[in-house]
């Protein structure tokens, strides 16, 4: 492990972050919003942390092994968290406790959603706008960005990459060169944000609007600059778009590069996990459906159906919008809606939870085994997209979701220790891991009322979420500190 390699590339990293607070200062100065000042002095605090630990190490040579990059991914979301909570703690618009601001911070940067702050609808324009930056930066992940721009100094990514993407199979690159992967990767992200900002704002929404809510749409993170959330416009045709660009955003992004590079829309049917995702959307919003009509939930059958696609949607891609308070909902229903965030969708989107690829070699290889135990000098493999998975793959879908699911049920084991009911504790604790946001119970509203020990093992949870549990877990073993 090179010291000097993890500062240079932290510093680099904080210095990108520092170019964030202009968008949020432009804002302020549109509006007439005196908390410019907040977020200059922001950048001037990041610029001065970046070149610290930068400049001393600038022209050392430098180059990122796997050892390097855990601690440098790992580093950089609790650091950033941390830096973050600057703009909040710094503003007289928001009373918030470091607590409060950096479950704030990790809460947007990861994408998780979930918020502690109450009153949106009267806050300052430019820290709504730069709640959901925080949120479009860390959907993508500024680390993915970050590695577009090391080979120009002199420091290779694919580490990094590797340690920051979600999914079982991290070797899989776009392009051959990891610098025209991460390129490809933000000009998409770039393109699908920009039309759901024209989408949006041809809807009915304000330009701002338009703005805050495809960044968190794209992202998959589900923040809004309205404590109503969605349900604050009161639009189907805004809600039909929101849905339309959630479930796009939970595909891979990899398919969608190979749909749009070869032109045909025949790429995403002959994705399984695609295939999967989709079958697995219409079979809940069926059930969900059918059991609201049957208690007579509204009288508005097609109504319902509206809120049950919307809500199935939000909750499987994690990105936690809400058009109705699901709380209001039978028990098992809600509690049901809550657990798709344990799907997520596909693994390469900007979605949480387990990812749906996963799930796909795990029930495949659950049938493998009853296929052997019946014909037991046969040789079953276990295939996706026709192609047969390896062995190491498969073994380490099984140890993920293992210790995804113990890390999910310890921390609710914490949680209820800390004096939380069971349904608060559940859905905090799903939401966190899965980088959902909606929550039930005492946070079904916001998540204020929880302790400030809840708060920071919520925090912790949601970083681990979005790095998919072993880039943290791995700088836990004694193994990897040792030469």
């Amino acid at each position: 492990m090179n010291p000097i390699t993890i500062s240079k590339v932290l510093g680099i990293f904080v210095l990108i972050f520092s170019t964030g607070m202009i968008a949020p200062m432009v804002v302020a100065w549109i509006y007439g919003e005196a908390e410019w000042l907040n977020f200059l002095f922001t950048m001037l605090v990041l610029i001065a942390v970046g070149l610290l630990l930068w400049l001393p190490n600038r022209n050392r040579p430098s180059e990122v092994h796997a050892r390097d990059g855990f601690v440098i991914v790992a580093s950089f979301w609790l650091v950033l968290g941390l830096l973050g909570t600057l703009p909040f703690l710094f503003s007289t618009s928001v009373d918030l406790s470091l607590t409060d601001a950096f479950f704030e911070s990790t809460s947007a940067l990861t994408t998780t959603g979930a918020t502690v702050i109450s009153g949106l609808d009267f806050l300052p324009k430019s820290i709504l706008f730069y709640r959901q930056l925080l949120q479009w930066f860390g959907g993508m992940g500024i680390i993915v960005l970050a590695v577009a721009v090391l080979p120009m100094l002199g420091i290779g990514g694919m580490q990094l990459f590797r340690a920051e993407t979600p999914g079982p199979n991290k070797d899989n690159k776009l392009t051959p060169r990891i610098t025209e992967t991460a390129k490809s990767l933000w000009y998409l992200y770039i393109t699908f944000t920009v039309i759901c900002a024209l989408a949006y704002w041809y809807a009915g929404m304000s330009l701002f609007d338009a703005i805050c809510h495809s960044f968190t749409t794209i992202a998959t993170a589900g923040m809004s600059p309205h404590d109503a959330s969605m349900g604050y416009f009161n639009n189907a045709m805004i809600e039909w778009i929101a849905v339309f660009f959630m479930f796009i955003s939970g595909i891979t992004f990899a398919t969608h590069f190979l749909a749009f590079r070869r032109g045909s829309l025949w790429v995403y049917f002959r994705d399984e996990e695609t295939v999967t995702y989709f079958a697995i959307v219409v079979t809940a919003i069926s059930v969900i459906w059918l059991t609201l009509v049957v208690h007579d939930i509204n009288d508005n059958s097609f109504q319902v159906l509206r809120q049950t696609i919307f809500q199935v949607v939000s909750y499987l891609t994690t990105t936690g919008y809400s058009t109705t308070d699901i709380s209001l909902w039978p028990f098992h229903i809600s509690l049901i809606v809550v657990s798709l965030s344990f799907f997520g969708a596909c693994a390469g989107s900007t979605a949480g939870g387990m990812k749906i690829v996963r799930i796909i070699i795990a029930t495949r290889q659950v049938l493998r085994e009853i296929y052997q135990l019946i014909h037991p000098r046969a040789i079953f493999s276990v295939k996706l997209n026709n192609h047969p998975v390896e062995y190491r793959v498969i073994q380490s879908v099984w140890v993920f979701l293992l210790v995804h699911l113990v890390i999910f049920f310890v921390l609710m084991q914490i949680l209820l220790i800390t004096g939380m009911d069971f349904i608060t504790a559940y859905s905090t604790a799903a939401s966190a891991i899965n980088n959902l946001g909606p929550a039930l119970g005492e946070a079904v509203s916001n998540w204020s009322s929880l302790n400030s020990v809840a708060k920071w093992l919520l925090s912790l949870a949601m970083i681990m979420g979005r790095l998919e549990i072993f880039t943290l877990l791995v700088l836990l073993t004694p193994m990897f500190w040792r030469k």
